[in-house]
């Protein structure tokens, strides 16, 4: 194939039925099989994007120089206009080999603006190729040109949902209950599902792919302003400020372990853990010095050697939560069945691509979930040492490994490396041979790792209270992120106890701006929703508390109600769909 060769969407899915790795960048089409096993972001990162124009995600975790590294992976042009976003392989798209396509007539053009919003439901792949022909000047190129036709569509209920015309936003707030709704449990779990997503489209622009490029083109426009006004230049005298603030709490944490206050010790080194894992968070987003060496050894130095956690299974996971986030089949940061349940998607089940395992719902769930609001802070007291565990599985893992044959080869031999550091100095040296009984050892490690839970209660903030529906592939990158994030509400005083985490939603939009200057953008991204009528949530950290327990509540009335359903069908002698 020629670089230059303008290859149809059918084209592409031939492609990809062939077992190709294909993704659209600007306006050309990756072939990225080479790249897929080498990428030090992770082999998902890539196939959650095959299909699919990936531009604003690529752009948004990539410096402008690894942009231009992708010229020797074009094989060819798409057709000019907006590309049909298809659903990637791996979360069950389906592509046909050229000789499977069949031909049919395209529809007429004036329908092409009420295209499905998952391309798989298309009649024929010719349809695909017509919405790939329009061109640009047929669509409204600013959101001004399309207020218009946004306001129309937010008038209507969207026809993709089966919810009732007439159900109003109180109604699609609250769970069935069981004298409201005695169908299956299958039934039942599809109705939860279908009302969080009608509240979706009643608060949130259309998916119509005209308004999302206009929200697209909108976004462009905001990242290139962020980029020509300087908010990517990292103030290295911030971090100055923060390592003096890191050196003050290990230093008190050293000098009270010295004269044998043990529990103060124990705190002070908690609060050394919490504050320094903000630093590691940016290293991993290369948001530091932009140089991919030397943000990943300021992460390992930082994650693996002081605090004992894998930077690299850190970047895996979080790399794939960027991409889809609040996705239950695939966002691993949500996926913590029996102990937790954000959507009722769990009910029926779900196997993560992630992970490659399925969270079936089983009996512990019904136990567990419906108390999740009041588990939630004791569980984040010692969410810690799950991390361990995870950190060591994924160093000693092939998939770690996996990156031998790229230029991040040395990655997970130093990772192990400053891993067993840690332990030596933690584990033996301190907690070992300085402190003097078991009674003490325990307490110090419960007291010092419960000290964290802050930290684990601000990841979790800015996304468990948030939506997990999915509206469909043609949904803009810009708009799912802040439709599935919400930020904290802080006076700048405080930014150093939340650590950059309390803009998470500007964080979402872009992940390589230094935390820093993650308030200042704050002003630009709220000017942006104003403009594209995407609400942006801003809560209060009492509030956003309330907001996530809420949404816990919720979710476990909902799993009381389902039990309810199951107990009505065997009562009755209802066999389950």
């Amino acid at each position: 194939m020629q670089r230059d060769e303008v290859l149809t969407a059918r084209a592409v899915e031939a492609l990809i039925a062939n077992g190709h790795i294909i993704v659209i960048f600007e306006d050309f089409i990756l072939k990225l099989d080479s790249w897929l096993e080498k990428h030090p972001g992770g082999r998902l990162a890539i196939l959650h994007m095959v299909g699919r124009d990936a531009t604003d995600e690529i752009k948004a975790s990539h410096k402008e120089k690894q942009w231009k590294t992708m010229k020797a992976f074009r094989i060819g042009r798409k057709i000019p206009g907006i590309w049909v976003q298809r659903t990637p392989p791996i979360r069950g798209g389906i592509f046909r080999k050229e000789e499977d396509q069949v031909s049919t007539t395209p529809k007429d053009a004036l329908d092409l603006l009420d295209v499905p919003a998952s391309p798989d439901s298309y009649e024929s792949n010719s349809l695909s190729d017509s919405v790939s022909n329009l061109s640009e000047a047929s669509l409204p190129t600013s959101l001004s040109s399309a207020d218009s036709v946004v306001g129309d569509v937010l008038r209507k209920t969207d026809t993709r949902t089966s919810v009732q015309d007439d159900l109003d936003a109180t109604a699609r707030s609250k769970p069935h209950t069981a004298k409201a709704f005695t169908g299956s449990s299958s039934a039942y779990t599809a109705q939860a599902e279908q009302d969080d997503i009608a509240r979706d489209n009643l608060a949130y622009p259309s998916v119509d792919p005209a308004i999302q490029h206009s929200i697209a083109l909108k976004y462009k426009a905001l990242a290139q302003r962020v980029q020509d006004e300087g908010y990517y230049t990292c103030r290295y005298v911030e971090y100055a400020k923060e390592a003096s603030r890191y050196a003050l709490f290990f230093g008190l944490s050293m000098f009270a372990l010295r004269n044998e206050w043990y529990m103060t010790s124990a705190i002070f080194l908690g609060l050394f853990w919490h504050q320094v894992m903000f630093t590691a968070h940016d290293a991993g987003h290369r948001a530091i010095t932009g140089n991919f060496a030397v943000d990943s050894l300021i992460g390992i130095l930082i994650g693996d050697f002081c605090c004992g956690l894998s930077i690299g299974w850190w970047k895996r996971s979080h790399n794939v939560h960027h991409l889809v986030t609040n996705h239950p089949e695939h966002d691993p940061d949500i996926q913590n069945v029996p102990l937790f349940a954000t959507t009722p998607s769990f009910f029926r089940g779900v196997h993560s691509t992630y992970y490659d395992f399925s969270f079936a719902w089983d009996k512990a769930a019904e136990i567990l979930v419906p108390y999740q609001k009041y588990t939630y802070y004791p569980i984040m007291g010692v969410a810690r040492f799950n991390l361990y565990l995870l950190s060591w599985l994924h160093v000693l893992s092939s998939k770690s490994g996996a990156l031998v044959t790229s230029s991040a080869w040395w990655i997970q031999p130093t990772e192990i490396v400053a891993m067993s550091c840690y332990w030596y100095i933690f584990g033996y040296l301190l907690l070992w041979k300085t402190l003097p009984t078991w009674g003490v050892r325990i307490a110090f490690v419960l007291l010092s790792h419960v000290i964290t839970m802050p930290l684990h209660v601000q990841i979790t903030l800015s996304h468990w209270g948030m939506s997990t529906s999915d509206l469909g592939e043609s949904e803009s990158f810009a708009q799912r992120q802040l439709r599935t994030t919400m930020d904290v509400d802080c006076p700048a005083w405080l930014d150093w106890i939340h650590g950059g985490l309390q803009f998470q939603a500007v964080h979402h939009l872009f992940p390589r701006v230094p935390r820093h200057n993650l308030r200042r953008l704050q002003t630009l991204v709220k000017e942006f929703c104003e403009d594209t009528k995407i609400p942006y949530t801003l809560l209060g950290f009492v509030d956003g508390n309330s907001h996530v327990l809420s949404r816990l509540d919720e979710v476990g009335q909902q799993v009381k109600h389902l039990v309810n359903c199951q107990r009505y069908m065997a009562e009755h002698g209802v066999r389950d769909l």
